[in-house]
């Protein structure tokens, strides 16, 4: 089973590499990376078949990961230091996680396990826990060259997209950039409450004053928002609703 480890300590990672040695196992470690972004560029190339996931990175999360690579078709074990992570998304259904420092036979009993699940069962089992996990910290982690900067979902009023650029505007007049366009960030915002009433715009509900009918949105600060005649029918349910 080709396996990629995704854990920001290098010394986790060696400590699982050696418990996996006195294991009979079929696992056969292919990579080993610290962040997001080498996550998701290893799991592309190499394709495992069982990913070791560690649930905080050093550039975000797991979650982030999982939304963002293209190629899917593996097993996850989640790796977590907290218990409180856990106890609430993780233990939705069929997916399995270690608490570090992992244990041994705690390590063998989660391989078990997860050779006898199918990947499409997982997978929709690990959607209830994104969409857990996204209830319990409503928030985004942003990257940015020098930091990471953390935007509560319930202060950020509006992004806005041009040219693959993407900013968020908070309600304390604070305003973030980065290289992403906004499609990359459209699911997590949806489930948190945000409507995409336009291309180049989602939306915060709660931050919404009016509704004129001519086609505009008007923010409780003022700003006016275009709704697409595209997007209106499915702008409206959401708003109406």
């Amino acid at each position: 089973m080709r396996t990629l480890l995704v854990e920001d300590k290098a010394y986790i990672r060696k400590g699982l590499l050696n418990l996996l040695q006195l294991i009979e196992t079929d696992v056969k470690v292919v990579g080993e990376c610290e962040s997001v972004k080498e996550a998701i560029d290893s799991a592309n190339k190499l394709k495992p078949e069982l990913v070791f996931l560690d649930i905080n990175l050093n550039d975000g999360t797991a979650f982030d990961f999982l939304e963002q690579v293209n190629h899917s078709d593996f097993k996850i074990i989640f790796i977590t230091a907290y218990e409180e992570y856990a106890l609430q998304a993780l233990k939705i259904g069929a997916v399995d996680y270690l608490l570090k420092p992992v244990d041994l036979e705690e390590l063998d009993i989660a391989l078990q396990k997860i050779k006898q699940l199918p990947i499409p069962e997982q997978k929709q089992q690990i959607k209830k826990v994104q969409q857990a996990w996204h209830k319990e910290n409503p928030a985004l982690i942003l990257s940015f060259q020098d930091c990471f900067q953390v935007i509560n979902l319930s202060e950020l009023m509006f992004c806005e997209s041009d040219k693959g650029y993407t900013t968020f505007y908070c309600n304390n007049g604070k305003k973030y950039m980065v290289s992403k366009t906004l499609k990359e960030f459209e699911e997590r915002l949806a489930e948190a409450n945000f409507v995409r009433p336009h291309q180049s715009f989602m939306v915060n509900l709660q931050f919404i004053d009016k509704y004129d009918k001519s086609g505009i949105i008007f923010l409780k600060n003022g700003k006016e928002i275009p709704v697409s005649s595209r997007k209106k029918e499915h702008f409206l349910n959401q708003f109406l609703s």
